[in-house]
């Protein structure tokens, strides 16, 4: 098989969908000799922030020494972002040597997800690179991800709101309900700014399975020093000074959680000193998420794709305008049709002089009609580009050097920009 055919038949296993459910998991991590028991496992789940908390995590433990699996989606440009040790990504011909491996074991009743595979393929890679520790994220919710088959040792929940509502629920608690279900008896859970009516569904799991449940602003705590920088404070560990690379408030928070993920982590023999915690925070790289690109004008270019997401873009975009008072802020904006466009772009339209609609090359992206409806009654200038690398040359014609270009929207949305950026094309899986 060549690495194409391997992403064709990877593309071609979507047709399943999405099936919530781990017998299948199980099944085919059985047949393959249980890969994911030969590791040390973080599993980290959350509607907003879980990934930048897994490449924190991950960065940490790479400081102190370790071998480090990293498992996140979707990807950017290159599907093997998706699967990573010590900051490598697997590279094609593993990639293709262990999808014909998964594949070789499906039993011919068996109709595996693409993200099914696509984690028996990440945890079989961490098995034969003989990493220490994975870091994974989870995918979908949480009690029914196929990454819900380990047994970590210690897990977090980042923040939960409205997303993914016809899979988990139409309400916080209910989809607090099923980022509970990553749980596991007895293993401690890291909790972060979540409401009191979700966190109170978290706790009550957290007590009914006799995990230790670490809180933020109870067990551990996270207090702003000045730009990129924090003091933290858990049951044991004490830390000032700390400073982060990855940029935005709220990524103060998910350093937090990293850090007391690691912290409860060490009653479990998974131990790293302060020094690692430190080069770590600095060292991370999580692309797409407040990724600011040099140039006049520069870009910026996040991932927000839901409400709350938004809000923590709007408080950087205020903060961007508070310093730089000439500045504008031209927004280059694509969703997908499942997402609530309306109460993610009102958080956004009170920092924003012009937009530029575009989309994502996939099926289920909004069109850029149906962006724009969304802004009626904004009188602004609103332009339309349906190519993303057209809108992103558009917007730079509109803007003045001091200006900032901000992309947003969707993850594949940042995917096909960084492609045009870079000169190529992304891989078409980014689900």
């Amino acid at each position: 098989m060549t690495y194409p055919a391997a992403i064709d038949y990877l593309y071609g296993l979507q047709k399943h969908g999405i099936k919530l459910g781990l017998e299948t998991m199980r099944s085919l991590l059985c047949a393959m000799g249980n890969p994911e028991r030969r590791f040390r496992v973080l599993h980290i789940g959350g509607t907003n922030g879980k990934g930048s908390t897994a490449a924190m995590a991950a960065a940490m433990l790479e400081a102190a020494g370790l071998r480090v699996g990293l498992y996140t989606s979707p990807h950017l440009v290159d599907f093997c972002e998706r699967i990573k040790v010590n900051g490598r990504m697997i590279g094609q011909e593993e990639l293709v040597e262990l999808v014909d491996v998964v594949r070789s074991v499906i039993p011919p009743s068996s109709a595996p997800t693409f993200f099914e595979v696509t984690t028996a393929v990440a945890f079989r890679y961490f098995a034969d690179s003989s990493v220490d520790v994975a870091v994974v994220e989870v995918g979908l919710g949480g009690r029914f991800d196929a990454t819900n088959v380990v047994q970590p040792t210690a897990c977090a929940i980042t923040t939960i709101g409205l997303d993914h509502e016809e899979y988990l629920g139409h309400t916080e608690e209910a989809i607090a309900f099923e980022k509970a279900g990553i749980i596991k008896p007895g293993v401690p859970v890291v909790m972060g700014r979540i409401d009191a009516r979700a966190g109170a569904v978290i706790r009550r799991v957290a007590e009914q399975r006799d995990a230790p449940l670490w809180s933020l602003g109870s067990e551990f705590f996270v207090r702003e020093d000045g730009p990129n920088r924090f003091t933290y404070r858990g049951p044991t560990w004490k830390m000032d000074g700390l400073c982060r690379r990855l940029a935005g408030r709220h990524q103060s928070d998910n350093a937090a959680c990293a850090i007391a993920l690691l912290e409860a982590s060490g009653q479990s023999g998974l131990s790293i000193g302060e020094d690692a915690v430190r080069q770590g925070l600095q060292a991370v790289a999580w692309e797409g998420r407040l990724e600011l690109l040099d140039g006049e004008p520069p870009v910026l270019l996040d991932g927000a794709h839901n409400p709350a997401a938004a809000l923590a873009l709007a408080r950087y975009l205020e903060e961007f305008l508070a310093a730089h008072p000439d500045s504008r802020v031209i927004l280059v904006w694509g969703m997908m049709r499942d997402k609530d466009r309306r109460a993610f772009i009102a958080a956004l339209l009170p920092f924003v002089s012009e937009i530029v609609l575009t989309q994502a090359g996939l099926a289920r992206s909004a069109g850029v009609e149906d962006l724009r409806q969304t802004l009626e009654g904004w009188s602004n200038p609103v332009w339309e580009e349906p190519c993303p690398a057209e809108a992103l040359r558009l917007a730079k014609h509109r803007a003045t050097a001091r200006d900032l270009i901000c992309v947003t929207g969707s993850l594949m949305l940042l995917g096909d920009v960084k492609a045009a950026l870079c000169g190529g094309r992304p891989s078409v899986l980014r689900g």
